[in-house]
């Protein structure tokens, strides 16, 4: 009934299997990838005809986490997976960007890719395994995939680098000094084609080095999926890219010269409608067949990119006038918002991001449900894409793919150089709203995001900057990287090379390639020519620090201390008691957790402080020889209990209340006084005695032998 093929080598430390022919048998390719005992299914389906007028290539890719493959019951009312984690669709994207490029050009079907995490033995990401799976079901389904590809994750550990490391070493890279990357890298087997990666101050020969070694590793896991594919692969799909060379020389014959014209125009808008303009003039010059033409786009597209790219390799000189790697003008200011507490306007040119920091308590921090586990986030990164930003009209939706993926960026940028959070325990949220938008926000949000860290008080390790690079590589060789790329040169160009960094190192790289890769030699250039941007860039920040304000006087401040974990359980109280009459009494916020660390957070640093002598006062055992103030509790006939340490009360025996005989302790003392007493010590029974004669009641002050005996 059924013909499987099974595929297996050893990866690492892991066995990986490919398997098809079992499961999912009507998709045009199906292939289970298991690593160690983590699974994932990838179906792939592809239309065989192209929708008319389509103009675009329609890939769809789609990644799911099922809670089942972790023996685990999703939270919530439903309890049943919906919308997309930001996990699965960041998955999704490091699928999707590789495999993009890689499909015959003029190829605009229809194309599905689903895969479905099985099962997941918490050690091996399944996100990597995806990649895997999804590469070998589009080589097995006959699809124009010029694959296939493979991925696979790098560590850095005691300057080696590691393949595969475990989901747990992954785990808060900021927490773990050991690890300083968290790298994913995708490649053909000439090639790569995409860079994803967090990074703790790596240099640039350190950071190539990791993606040469990522390339080399996945190269035997190439050969397997080209094996399985010897055995199971469908007939080829038949297919031709069209022929439009016609078209395009009428299209270019029609409006060359006014597209060149276009182009020449420095400022965006005004370039943007003068292409418009002469793209309008084309048509008009066309005949209504060629006007019909579903690859008129194309024909368009090809002409505008053979006009950018020729004129940047042969001449060096880029659309808005300035050299292969200069940067556009820079702005950075602090404190913009008066009630915030940080807050940075960070304008590059014609890209501009708004950017507001929120300092907040352990009430705040995001709780993550996730198949390895539960955890809690202290630093969160929004960033938002409004359609004004690039002058156009649009319905305002909850955050797409792109707002996900590019906050994700600007995430792992900052947050290696967040202080750990015993020394400045906040829960962080930085939202970048982008204002403008002409190339590179995310990179605006990394440079708006830090300077607004540090406007709202933030002990950042280093500032950080980042700037996105591109390439323009010609079929003879020839290639001009760019420094600082425009949205323009982004969208015709070859390559989206993202780096972020302090001075002293890389803290994130992303890399798209849009060509069939490209050269070790090429990625080290573009590496040292964005080194030399993020420094220009950092130095044009440090002009608006300079101005930054102190800690917001808007922020709540927290104060840590830590008590045995022993007396967490006198802390909280019978059913959280005592915590919520510290929280009344004080009007602090009071959050402690499973290791005794207790986070008290308030505006008034007079609240903190009761909570702080209200928790001090539970947890902490009274000194013997040390003077306490306290009240009178009760009054017996042969003393007085005072309550002088929190709750715990002491007696004072009636010879111990002055320096002469009393008949009753009521004689001097009544319910409710405060006096001044000092802890002798503790009986037999652990009684605490107190004294009273020796101390000075007005001063508080010890008397002398001579002077409690008058």
């Amino acid at each position: 009934m059924f013909k499987v093929t099974t595929k297996s080598m050893q990866w690492g430390e892991e066995t990986l299997t490919l398997e098809t022919g079992k499961v999912a048998r009507q998709a045009d390719g199906s292939v289970i990838a298991t690593l160690g005992e983590t699974s994932v299914m990838a179906n792939v389906t592809y239309a065989r005809k192209q929708k008319p007028g389509q103009d675009f290539f329609p890939l769809t890719v789609h990644y799911q986490e099922k809670y089942y493959a972790a023996g685990k019951v999703p939270g919530g009312f439903f309890k049943r997976e919906a919308r997309p984690t930001e996990k699965e669709t960041l998955t999704a994207r490091l699928i999707d960007r590789p495999i993009r490029p890689l499909f015959v050009p003029g190829f605009k079907n229809e194309v599905l890719v689903m895969c479905t995490v099985l099962s997941h033995d918490l050690v091996n990401d399944p996100d990597m395994v995806a990649m895997i799976a999804a590469s070998a079901a589009l080589t097995l389904s006959g699809a124009p995939f010029m694959g296939p590809i493979a991925g696979c994750r790098v560590g850095f550990e005691d300057g080696d680098y590691v393949l595969n490391p475990t989901v747990d070493d992954m785990q808060d890279l900021r927490l773990n000094p050991e690890q300083r990357l968290d790298l994913v890298v995708a490649g053909t087997k000439d090639a790569v084609m995409m860079v994803e990666s967090e990074a703790y101050e790596l240099s640039e020969a350190e950071m190539l080095g990791a993606v040469k070694f990522a390339h080399e590793q996945i190269q035997p896991v190439i050969d397997l999926i080209i094996a399985l594919a010897e055995d199971a692969a469908k007939e080829p799909f038949d297919f031709q890219p069209v022929d439009y060379s016609d078209l395009y020389e009428a299209v270019k014959a029609a409006g060359e010269t006014e597209m060149r014209a276009a182009f020449a125009i420095a400022d965006k808008q005004e370039r943007t409608a003068a292409v418009a303009a002469a793209r309008e003039s084309i048509l008009s010059k066309l005949s209504e067949e060629q006007q019909e033409d579903s690859n008129l786009g194309s024909a368009l597209k090809k002409l505008e990119a053979g006009i950018l790219r020729g004129d940047v390799v042969k001449t060096g000189k880029r659309i808005d006038g300035r050299k292969t790697d200069e940067i556009r003008d820079i702005v950075a200011e602090t404190g913009l918002l008066p009630r915030t507490h940080g807050s940075a306007l960070f304008t590059r040119g014609e890209t501009q991001g708004l950017v507001v920091t929120t300092l907040g308590t352990g009430d705040d921090e995001q709780f993550i449900d996730a198949l390895h586990g539960n955890f809690k986030s202290n630093f969160l990164l929004h960033y938002n894409f409004p359609p004004y930003s690039v002058g156009e009209v649009g319905r305002v939706m909850g955050p797409g793919r792109r707002e996900i993926g590019h906050g994700k960026l600007a995430w792992r940028a900052l947050q290696a150089v967040l202080p750990a959070s015993t020394d400045f325990p906040y829960t962080i949220r930085v939202v970048s709203e982008i204002t403008e938008s002409n190339g590179s926000s995310s990179m605006a949000s990394v440079c708006g995001g830090s300077l607004s860290m540090m406007d709202a008080g933030v002990p950042l390790k280093a500032p950080v900057a980042g700037v996105a690079m591109g390439l323009i590589l010609e079929d003879d060789g020839s290639y001009a990287i760019l420094s600082d790329i425009l949205g323009d040169e982004d969208h015709l160009g070859d390559m989206d090379f993202k780096v972020a960094g302090t001075e002293n190192g890389i803290t994130s790289l992303q890399m798209d390639i849009k060509i069939a890769g490209i050269t070790p030699e090429i990625m080290e250039k573009a590496l040292e020519q964005a080194k030399a941007g993020r420094i220009h860039i950092l130095g044009e920040m440090n002009k608006a620090l300079s101005g930054a304000a102190d800690f917001s006087i808007h922020a709540p401040r927290i104060e840590t201390m830590q008590v045995p974990t022993d007396k967490i359980r006198e802390v909280i109280g019978s059913g959280g008691k005592v915590i919520r009459e510290i929280v009344e009494v004080s009007g602090a916020k009071v959050d402690i957790n499973d290791d005794g660390i207790i986070k008290i957070a308030s505006p008034n640093a007079e609240a903190i402080q009761k909570a702080y002598d209200m928790i001090h006062s539970i947890v902490a055992e009274p000194e013997e020889g040390k003077v306490y103030t306290g009240k009178v509790v009760k009054i017996v006939d042969f003393g007085a209990f005072v309550n002088f340490f929190g709750k715990r009360d002491g007696l004072v025996h009636v010879s111990q209340i002055e320096n002469r005989r009393l008949n009753h302790p009521s004689d001097v003392l009544k319910e409710g006084q405060e006096v001044k007493v000092k802890l002798l010590g503790f009986d037999d029974r652990g009684k605490v005695r107190l004294s009273m004669k020796m101390i000075d009641q007005e001063t508080g002050e010890e008397m002398k032998k001579e002077e409690a005996a008058e």
